[in-house]
This record gives C-alpha cells, sequence and structure tokens, in this order.
C-alpha cells in the first residue's frame, strides 16, 4: 500500500433540480443539488474519489477550499495517513493558518470531508472492500486510532469508545449476516417536498407503498394552515399504522416550533427535524421538552457542523434522533466520534441522506454502526431520496425499503465521467443549454 499522492483535482458539479422543485423545503426553494467532486491520483495509477455536497451557488467557494487543502495531501503515502489517521484528520483540520477559516466548520470544513471521503475511498479500493466492510474488519484499537478526541473527552474518552466497540464484538457477525441478506431500514423523503403538487404527492406515496415503504417524511414549516392539509392528505395516503415525520429545515423561532408542531400532533408524527437554528442546542432542548409529552421527539444534525456540536446536543437532551451527515462532518473520521457519543446518550442514529450522493456514501456508515456499535434497530432508519443516483458507478441499492449493503471496493463516490462532464459548471452541456436559454 505505497500509494503516493500525486495529485488533487477538483470540480464544481451541479444538477438543474430546481426546475423539478426536487428538494425544495421552507427554506431552501429552489436548490440545485451538487458537488465539489474531488478525485485523488497516486503514482501506481489507482485513484480516490470523494465530494462534498451542496445546493448549487457557491460550489465554486467549496472548490477553492479544497484547492487550499490540496497541498497538504500532495506527496503523502497512503500507507502513512492510514497508519496515523488521528494526525492527518488534524493535519487538515489545525494548519495554523486556514483553521481561522472554520475551525471545524463552515465552507473549510465541507472542503475538508470532501478530500477525506476521496482518501477514505482510495484506503477502501487499494483493501478491495467497500468502506462499510472495511470498517467492519478493523480491529477496534484501529478504529479508534482514527477519530480526533480533542474536545469531546468529557463526553466520551479514548478507552470509553475501545470499550464501546469491544463490547460489541460479540454477535457482530450474525449481524454481518442479516444486513447481507436484509439490509438497512430506510425511510423516504421523495413524496412530498414542499413544492410538489397535491397531485403528485398522492402518485408518489401510491407508488411508494407499492414498493414496499412504511416510513414517510414531509416537509413543512411554510404555512400551518397547508401543512395541516398536506400532513392530513399524507396520513391518510399512507394509513395510521404507518411512521409520518415532519422536517421544517431550520424555519421555526423556539416558542413558534413548540406552537406550530403542537397543532400537527394529531397527525402523529415521529420526530420534527431541524425546528430551529441547527446551531441553537438550547433551544432545540426546550422544544424537546415541551413536545415530549405530545410524543414527538427532535431530530437534527444535516448541518450540525462538528463532533463538538453533536456532544453538547446529546449532553443536554437537545434531540432523541441523531442526523448524521456524510459531507458535513469531517468524513468518516468525525462521524465515527459522534456514532460512539451516539451510542453512550443512549440515542438512535437515523442519518441524513438524498442529495446528489449522500445516500451512496451513508450507507456505510450506518451499516457499521449497527454491525460494530449500536448492535440495535429500535427506530432506526436511514433517509432515501430517489433522485440522481444513475450518475454513479455504484448507485445504492434499495429492495423493499431496505438498503442493501454496497459489494464495490471504495466508498461509493465514484461519478460516471460522462455525468460529470455533463454538468460541470458552468461550461458542461447541461449548463450551456440553460445558461443560453
Amino acid at each position: 500500500m505505497s500509494h503516493k499522492i500525486i495529485n488533487v483535482t477538483v470540480r464544481d458539479v451541479r444538477f438543474p433540480t430546481s426546475l423539478e422543485q426536487h428538494g425544495s423545503d421552507a427554506m431552501h426553494t429552489d436548490p440545485d443539488y451538487s458537488t465539489a467532486y474531488v478525485v485523488i491520483d497516486t503514482d501506481c495509477g489507482l485513484k480516490g474519489f470523494g465530494f462534498t455536497f451542496t445546493l448549487g451557488k457557491g460550489t465554486e467557494i467549496v472548490v477553492c477550499a479544497v484547492e487550499a487543502l490540496a497541498g497538504l495531501v500532495v506527496g503523502k503515502f497512503l500507507q502513512d495517513i492510514v497508519s496515523d489517521f488521528r494526525g492527518f484528520y488534524r493535519l487538515l483540520t489545525s494548519d495554523g493558518q486556514m483553521r481561522w477559516l472554520g475551525p471545524e466548520k463552515g465552507v473549510i470544513h465541507l472542503a475538508t470531508a470532501a478530500v477525506l471521503n476521496a482518501v477514505w475511498d482510495l484506503w477502501a479500493r487499494a483493501e478491495g472492500k467497500p468502506l462499510w466492510k472495511l470498517l467492519v474488519d478493523m480491529d477496534p484499537k484501529q478504529i479508534v486510532s482514527c477519530i480526533d478526541f480533542r474536545y469531546i473527552t468529557d463526553a466520551l474518552t479514548e478507552e470509553e469508545a475501545l470499550d464501546i466497540l469491544m463490547k460489541a464484538q460479540d454477535g457482530k457477525q450474525h449481524r454481518e449476516d442479516l444486513m447481507l441478506k436484509e439490509g438497512y431500514p430506510a425511510y423516504t423523503t421523495s413524496c412530498a417536498w414542499l413544492g410538489y403538487s397535491d397531485q403528485l404527492l398522492k402518485q408518489l406515496c401510491t407508488d411508494a407503498l407499492k414498493s414496499g415503504w412504511t416510513k414517510f417524511k414531509v416537509k413543512v414549516g411554510a404555512d400551518l394552515e397547508d401543512d395541516i392539509r398536506r400532513c392530513r392528505l399524507i396520513r391518510q395516503m399512507i394509513g395510521p399504522s404507518n411512521t409520518l415525520m415532519i422536517d421544517a429545515n431550520q424555519r421555526w423561532d423556539v416558542a413558534e416550533a413548540i406552537s406550530w408542531v403542537s397543532s400537527l400532533a394529531e397527525f402523529k408524527p415521529l420526530w420534527i427535524e431541524e425546528p430551529t437554528s441547527p446551531d441553537d442546542i438550547l433551544g432545540h432542548a426546550a422544544i424537546s421538552k415541551a413536545l415530549a409529552p405530545l410524543g414527538i421527539g427532535v431530530a437534527t444534525g444535516e448541518q450540525c457542523h462538528s463532533r463538538v456540536m453533536f456532544k453538547q446536543f446529546l449532553q443536554a437532551s437537545a434531540l432523541q434522533f441523531v442526523q448524521i451527515d456524510s459531507c458535513r462532518l469531517g468524513s468518516v473520521n468525525e462521524n465515527l466520534a459522534v456514532l460512539l457519543m451516539a451510542h453512550k446518550f443512549q440515542v438512535p442514529v437515523c442519518p441524513h441522506a438524498g442529495g446528489v450522493g449522500l445516500c451512496e456514501l451513508v450507507q456505510h456508515l450506518i451499516l457499521f454502526d449497527y454491525i460494530c456499535v449500536s448492535g440495535s434497530l429500535s427506530n432506526r432508519m436511514c433517509e432515501y431520496v430517489d433522485h440522481l443516483h444513475e450518475h454513479f458507478t455504484s448507485p445504492v441499492v434499495i429492495h423493499n425499503a431496505h438498503y442493501m449493503p454496497p459489494k464495490e471496493p471504495g466508498y461509493s463516490c465514484e461519478m460516471l465521467e460522462s455525468s460529470v462532464q455533463r454538468h460541470q459548471y458552468p461550461d458542461g452541456d447541461v449548463w450551456k443549454m440553460i445558461i443560453n436559454k
């Protein structure tokens, strides 16, 4: 594994999803699902692929940040990186000058995720394993050595993390076999984007039910009366026994969130997702406390920018469902820390996915969580959105509303070169046609 990294390239790849209102919610009314797409070249020809997710405008800023980090990566040997992955993570996140741009949050952290995702993809390819299997086969001490415990030892020490992983060794093979046979349970957000018409919502719900889906999420937050109407419609469509979640995408102040969600309680949502600012830990705690008597939990995390934020959310009992994101946090390394903290605090992990490529990535993390950390499927499911999978060389496989474990080596990050070229901004054929209209 003496692969020397000789080049890091990054491209701005955007898909015009706003044209059909895919991804629309109360705060993001016209998203164009996009990526800063990274390719790592090595001297032996092996490549690593990675990306971070964006909504269109501003992707060029993330591209600049990736280019700024590239100098820390080129010239490194893969073996040296993975033998001290904690040190490499700190190298990218603790540069004496670039750290000022974060630290460990915002655009610079999105760029860090893109680079590290490519490194993990490279490692898994070098080992000939899908990423989830690479993690599952690791010795617990090696997993712990990939994590930066700085700033979280008051919630989780290295020794505690190792103990969690060691205890989960019992029954690990059985859980892996179960995942290979049945897959990991998923829920769908594809049916009820805020910009969808009632007719489309009904059709998509009908199709999803026929395909075996039992867990549905609906976007809320723009208009209360319309939310009541749409939640009533989707509850009637899916029936009383299936699971409903609602997602406000940070729309409300704290008191407003409590009042608004209380008005939707009759539809029995399992959770309200992102009810207020993603940075407001105490606000989420107040909402959690107020909604607990109604049996409604709080879920958040897709824009929670670091393990330190998650630590405080867990310490403050401010969320009942942890939603990790494979591109918001600092790649696998930081997500491992959050998975272990969530287990210690006994809060189920239900990852954020969708976008472009997020489903492909996060499936690896949730498989690892079940097999090697939590050992439980209680109140656990992974988001699925049926958009843009056709642009990947190894797209997700969903069977009976379950993620089936990927079999191809790597982190499922690689996009079809033809798709990248067509959708590269602003010179790809797709964007030339839109811009010249």
